[in-house]
C-alpha cells in the first residue's frame, strides 16, 4: 500500500525536474522541510510550498552552474574525448 501523504526526494525531484542533489541542497537551506527516517528523507505534501516554480528555477540554476563550471575546468579534455 503507498503512502500518498508525502514525496522522497527522487519522486519530487522527478515531480520537479530538477535532480534529486537540487532537492537535498533545498532541504539543507531550510527552504524545503523535510523529515529525515534512516537514511532517507521524506518530504510531507503538505510542506510544500504553494509555488514550486522557486524550487524548479533554484534547481536548474545549480545545474547551469555545475555543467559551466566543469565546460571551465574540463573544456579541452571534453573536446579531446569528443574527437575519440
Amino acid at each position: 500500500m503507498e503512502n500518498k501523504d508525502y514525496l522522497t526526494v527522487s519522486e519530487l525531484a522527478k515531480k520537479l525536474n530538477i535532480s534529486r542533489q537540487a532537492v537535498l541542497q533545498q532541504i539543507k537551506k531550510g527552504k524545503l522541510k523535510a523529515s529525515k527516517i534512516g537514511r532517507g528523507y521524506f518530504i510531507l505534501k503538505n510542506n510544500l510550498p504553494s509555488s514550486t516554480a522557486d524550487l524548479n528555477e533554484q534547481g536548474k540554476k545549480i545545474i547551469e552552474d555545475g555543467v559551466n563550471k566543469t565546460i571551465k575546468e574540463y573544456g579541452e579534455v571534453l573536446k579531446l574525448l569528443g574527437q575519440e
